[in-house]
């Protein structure tokens, strides 16, 4: 009987706690940094046939520079990469985006035109009342595109969308305690105005998006989001591409980086395990480790044997980094082309990136690469010396 009635009071507790008024604002912290890991593996079909699978992933670093009237003031940067999907190996650098803007406490934005990130505006956003689970409400939101390089539009592409929201109660992620919010919009949108001077350019958008939120009620913001998207575009010259997929995104907390200590302690490794040719210093990015005159296969990305020996005393030292990401660069000497110093340095960073990568350094999204050809130069080109130099690996441990 004792049994019976401890079982019907903790499912009443339960049920009360289900069904107890929420109510949900964002809320801010001056000084505030955290990061967000974003996911995206995507299918896409032109005129209905398989084209091709992308895996996308996306990096952005959030600093909350004041608050206003309860209105975050956020500085946030956006790179997104990319690898071939279904691989296991590092992802390419792809572009980077930067963005200053102001958020309220229902969610809403109030942004400047010229910024292209981020894609999803105003979303989630909360009405001013309490909330219990099974309660809906819409809201007015948008997509904003960057449709520079697919069709010559210049502006930001702005999409609207009409969200319809369902506070689903309690659930559980990795242990923890959060709010789910259904956020469900279909798109069917055709614009009233040809872009100026664009040739190419989407006549039609259609498609739809289901996620579900996890709303951190103690933070004041969403935790992680789930994802299943399915969008066509219907295009001036009659052909149709279609991107199908699912994503996800997760906060990862990013306290600030000592850089000059992490410096410090590195310098004195590498001195202990008597390195050559390695130098290390603070950048704008966090700690940079440079290996000048590394050495591959004459015009190729085949690191010779002398070389892994001094990468694998790399790969200990960042092993005691784990929290923070690395971006791997490589750099060439002013000899060949243009296109053919930027399709090696890209091929020695993804080299050595794969190297650490297989030293379990890191896990995939934590690696990144990326090639700057003989763009970044750190002395004279025109000498056997400067080129050696300017032969170089660089590998980031990333502040965000």
């Amino acid at each position: 009987m004792r049994k019976r009635v401890v079982l019907v009071i903790s499912f009443a507790l339960f049920f009360i706690l289900t069904l107890y008024p929420e109510t949900f604002k964002f809320s801010y912290k001056t000084d505030d940094r955290y990061r967000i890991l974003s996911r995206v593996d995507e299918y896409v079909y032109v005129n209905g046939e398989f084209s091709h699978r992308a895996d996308i992933l996306n990096k952005i670093t959030v600093h909350v520079s004041g608050v206003d009237k309860g209105a975050g003031l956020i500085e946030a940067g956006f790179q997104t990469s990319e690898r071939t999907s279904g691989s296991s190996g590092v992802y390419a650098w792809g572009t980077d985006y930067e963005s200053v803007f102001r958020r309220d406490k229902f969610g809403r934005y109030d942004i400047p035109s010229k910024y292209y990130m981020p894609v999803v505006r105003d979303v989630p956003v909360f009405p001013d009342r309490d909330l219990q689970p099974g309660d809906t409400w819409s809201e007015k939101a948008e997509e904003v595109h960057d449709f520079r390089q697919n069709f010559g539009i210049a502006d930001a592409y702005h999409i609207p969308i009409y969200v319809n929201y369902t506070y689903l109660g309690k659930g559980e992620l990795d242990g923890y305690q959060f709010d789910l919010i259904s956020v469900k919009y279909n798109i069917f949108y055709r614009p009233d105005e040809i872009p100026y001077e664009a040739d190419l350019y989407p006549v039609r958008v259609s498609g739809s998006s289901d996620q579900l939120v996890y709303w951190d009620g103690v933070a004041g913001r969403p935790q992680a989001y789930e994802e299943s998207f399915e969008f066509v575009f219907e295009l001036s010259t009659g052909d149709t591409v279609e991107y199908r997929g699912i994503s996800d995104a997760y906060i990862i907390e990013s306290p600030k980086m000592d850089k000059q200590a992490v410096a410090e302690d590195i310098k004195q490794r590498i001195e202990e395990g008597g390195m050559q040719d390695t130098d290390v210093s603070v950048s704008d990015e966090g700690v940079k480790i440079t290996l000048s005159n590394i050495q591959f296969a004459a015009d190729s990305s085949r690191l010779l044997g002398s070389e892994l020996g001094k990468l694998d005393q790399i790969a200990e030292i960042l092993k005691e980094y784990p929290e923070r990401d690395i971006l791997v660069e490589g750099h060439t000497a002013l000899a060949g082309t243009v296109e053919g110093r930027q399709q090696l340095s890209e091929r020695r960073a993804k080299t050595v990136a794969d190297y650490l990568l297989a030293r379990k350094v890191r896990l995939p999204e934590q690696i990144i690469m990326r090639g700057v050809g003989a763009d970044q130069p750190v002395a004279d080109n025109s000498t056997e010396e400067g080129m050696r130099k300017n032969r170089r690996v660089e590998i980031i441990i990333l502040e965000n």
